[in-house]
C-alpha cells in the first residue's frame, strides 16, 4: 500500500489539516442562560477546569484533561471545538539573550525533558519525528544534550526527583534559549499536582515561553507551538493563566 500511495505528510502549517483523527478536540466556553434571566448549570468537571464567570461558562485549559464529561454527562453540555492551534506565548521577547533571531529560523534543536509525565504526552511527541508530521521538514531537530539545544520541551508536573534535573538541563543550555511546556501536567500539575510529591507545573521551576495545553495535546498543537517559538506562526486566540512563582532547588 505504501509503495502505491507514497509517504503521506501533513501540509500543516502551509495549509489547514483536514484529515480525521488529528485532534481530540476540546471544550469551549459558552454564554449562559443568565443573559435571558434563567439559571445555568455548570457542567461536571473532575479537574475543576470549568467555572462560571459572569454570564459565561469558561474553560481553564491548563487544568482541562479532556475527559468529555462536560459534553457527555451534562444537562447543558459545552460546545466542542475540533481545533489544534492551542499554543500561547507566556513571555515577551524583551530580553535579547532569550530571543531566537534569524540564524535559528530554519534550524532549531530541541531537548526533551520528562519531568514525571504519564507518557501520554511523550507518545504524541514521538509522532513528531515520524513521516506524517516530520518536523525535520520545518527545521526542528531533537538533540540528546541540553548543551546543543535551543528549545527545551518539558512534560510532566515536575516530580520531586525531577525538579533539580529540569533546572540543570535549563541552566546547561546556551543563550538564547526557550522553554515550551507541553500538556496539562506541565502547565498546572494536572491530576498529580501540586502535591507533596510534585510541583504545580514547569513554570514554578523554570520560566516558560510557550504553553501548549491538552491531555495530551495532539502533534499539530505541538507543531503550532514550535512554529510560535520560532516566530513563524501566530498564537491561539485564548488566554491562559499559569503559575508564575518559581522555587529554586
Amino acid at each position: 500500500m505504501g509503495l502505491r500511495t507514497g509517504i503521506k505528510t501533513t501540509q500543516y502549517p502551509d495549509s489547514a489539516e483536514t484529515a480525521p483523527g488529528v485532534t481530540p478536540g476540546r471544550p469551549c466556553g459558552i454564554v449562559t442562560a443568565e443573559a435571558e434571566g434563567k439559571t445555568s448549570e455548570v457542567p461536571p468537571c473532575p479537574a475543576e477546569a470549568i467555572h462560571l464567570r459572569g454570564d459565561r461558562i469558561s474553560v481553564d485549559y491548563p487544568r482541562c484533561v479532556q475527559c468529555f464529561r462536560c459534553v457527555r454527562s451534562a444537562r447543558e453540555p459545552l460546545d466542542y471545538e475540533w481545533s489544534y492551534e492551542w499554543a500561547l506565548p507566556m513571555t515577551e521577547d524583551r530580553d535579547p539573550s532569550r530571543r531566537l533571531g534569524k540564524p535559528f529560523a530554519r534550524s532549531i534543536h530541541l531537548r526533551l525533558v520528562d519531568a514525571g509525565a504519564c507518557r501520554a504526552c511523550l507518545s504524541e511527541i514521538e509522532q513528531l519525528g515520524k513521516p506524517y508530521y516530520n518536523i525535520h521538514r520545518l527545521g526542528f531537530f531533537m538533540t540528546p544534550t541540553p548543551r546543543q539545544a535551543d528549545v527545551l520541551l518539558a512534560v510532566g508536573p515536575v516530580t520531586d526527583n525531577m525538579r533539580l534535573p529540569l533546572q540543570k538541563a535549563y541552566d546547561a543550555m546556551a543563550t538564547p534559549k526557550k522553554v515550551i511546556a507541553i500538556g496539562t501536567c506541565a502547565l498546572s500539575g494536572g491530576v498529580f499536582g501540586p502535591s507533596f510529591t510534585s510541583e504545580g507545573g514547569v513554570a514554578k521551576v523554570i520560566p516558560v515561553d510557550v504553553a501548549i495545553p491538552g491531555c495530551p495535546p495532539p502533534p499539530l498543537a505541538m507543531i503550532h507551538g514550535l512554529m510560535l517559538v520560532a516566530g513563524r506562526q501566530v498564537p491561539a486566540q485564548t488566554e491562559l493563566d499559569l503559575p508564575s512563582e518559581r522555587r529554586t532547588p
